[in-house]
């Protein structure tokens, strides 16, 4: 019998961090790990080499009338900085009451568990599964994902003969909520570098005389949102398209505690889009965001400078029908209109994404003519999370970014289902990562069901 706990642990002690070159050997590690898992299933294994970190693909093929589901996952993680606040070591995995910790618990080594331990099972149980499988595990999502959209493109014809993509890298709002996410905002990623003098200047001989990078910086980046949170750049909002109202229905549910998100945060308020609750802006508006900023003197004590440079980097998410590539521009080009005389600015773009967007059968605005197979998917989705779960699902669209999922879909026409089975108390890309063993259980039982409903028995 196959042991998804036992699994899980042996999966959370490769170290598989893709970021850093010094977790070479432990990738290479895990990636064995994760080819042999499967193919003790009995099914085909591929490594697939890539410039970084390769793929691993493992088919189970059979009669080309049968239902073809390609079950997607990652086996790289994120680094574990900062070390000292981890209460257990990160790659030692720790069981402590209902909780297993360790780096890439929920993201996404257990979610994708589920699905891993959920055909073990299945063909366990029915050697005959009339279900045609194809595990796509990559090991650069969390570096962009670079190799797997050429990939796609080289076989294209191979993927677009699948019927939907099933995947478990989102969120659910607890642990008796699952929520179903049908869309995901895209990304933009820019950094940009002002210069101003040669080198640093001692600030009482030129300060006042010479623009100051990070004054120049600072006023820059204000003039980037407007005082009730909007983006600042001209055509940013022109491709962002209206919410269904089933959509809002279905957020209702979920309900709203602003004073308990903020706490959960950290925070005395919050800051949404004018217009917009914070669940709303999260999930239906696009954003500009500064991840780091960055010049000048950094050291202990002080150091009286102008400095020569100065750096910033910047996130767009984005939705509806915006563009990577027109955000980006939009905003650069902002950016370099509003850069002082005295200053020289400089962009270097970083890894982008479109937004993606599926609907689900039965709602008003679902596409003529979607295929039976992924509406029986959703449909089933949501009779074995009422019944696994105790609740329905929600159908929700996420805040976050997994571009890969919109490639899929541009590249080979493919939809997919994504059963949300981290939480928010789960600690992604953060200390003392953990993940839910009771919702672990109950994701394997959710993708028997689906997938036994799909393949028709």
């Amino acid at each position: 019998m196959f042991d998804a706990i036992a699994k899980l642990k042996e999966y959370i002690e490769y170290q598989s961090v893709s970021a850093d070159s010094a977790y070479k050997e432990g990738m290479g590690q895990t990636r064995d790990f994760v080819a042999k898992m499967l193919g003790d299933l009995g099914l085909s294994v591929e490594i697939v080499n890539t410039k970084k970190h390769p793929i691993v693909m493992a088919r189970r093929t059979g009669d080309p009338s049968w239902p073809h589901v390609v079950i997607y996952g990652h086996y790289d993680v994120q680094p574990v900085d900062p070390i000292e606040l981890w209460e257990t070591p990160p790659f030692e995995a720790t069981i402590k009451g209902d909780r297993i910790y360790g780096r890439g618990a929920a993201d996404n080594k257990g979610p994708q568990m589920a699905h891993i331990a959920a055909v073990a099972e299945l063909l366990e149980e029915n050697p005959e599964l009339p279900l045609r499988i194809t595990f796509l595990i990559e090991g650069e999502e969390e570096v962009g994902s670079p190799s797997l959209l050429p990939l796609l493109v080289e076989r294209e014809a191979e993927f677009r003969e699948a019927d939907f993509v099933l995947l478990s890298d989102t969120l659910s709002p607890s642990a008796d909520q699952v929520a179903v996410t049908v869309g995901l905002r895209g990304i933009a990623e820019m950094e940009f570098e002002l210069t101003g003098p040669k080198s640093d200047l001692h600030s009482g001989l030129h300060g006042g005389a010479v623009y100051n990078p990070l004054q120049a910086m600072a006023e820059i980046c204000a003039s980037l949102h407007t005082a009730d949170n909007k983006v600042n750049v001209p055509g940013f909002y022109d491709d962002v398209t209206e919410v269904e109202d089933w959509e809002r229905e279905e957020l209702k549910v979920l309900g709203t505690d602003d004073t308990a998100y903020a706490a959960s945060v950290g925070v005395d308020g919050l800051h949404p889009i004018d217009g917009y609750t914070p669940l709303e802006a999260i999930r239906y508006m696009p954003t500009l965001e500064f991840n780091g900023m960055w010049g000048g003197y950094q050291g202990e004590g002080s150091k009286t400078i102008v400095p020569s440079k100065a750096s910033v980097k910047i996130t767009c998410r984005l939705v509806g029908n915006m563009k990577p590539d027109v955000i980006g521009k939009l905003v650069a080009d902002t950016i370099l209109e509003r850069v002082p005389k005295g200053i020289k600015a400089k962009v270097k773009m970083g890894h982008s994404g479109v937004p993606y967007l599926v609907v689900p059968p039965d709602r008003p605005n679902t596409p003529a003519g979607q295929g039976e197979i992924l509406a029986n998917a959703f449909r089933s989705t949501e009779k074995a999370v009422t019944g696994v779960f105790g609740k329905k699902p929600l159908f929700l669209r996420e805040g976050g970014s997994i571009p890969i999922i919109s490639d899929v879909k541009r590249v080979t026409g493919l939809d997919s289902v994504m059963i949300g089975l981290f939480l928010p108390e789960d600690n992604l890309h953060a200390p003392n990562e953990s993940m839910s063993l009771e919702v672990l259980k109950k994701g394997i039982q959710v993708s028997k069901l689906v997938l036994k409903d799909v393949a028709g028995v």
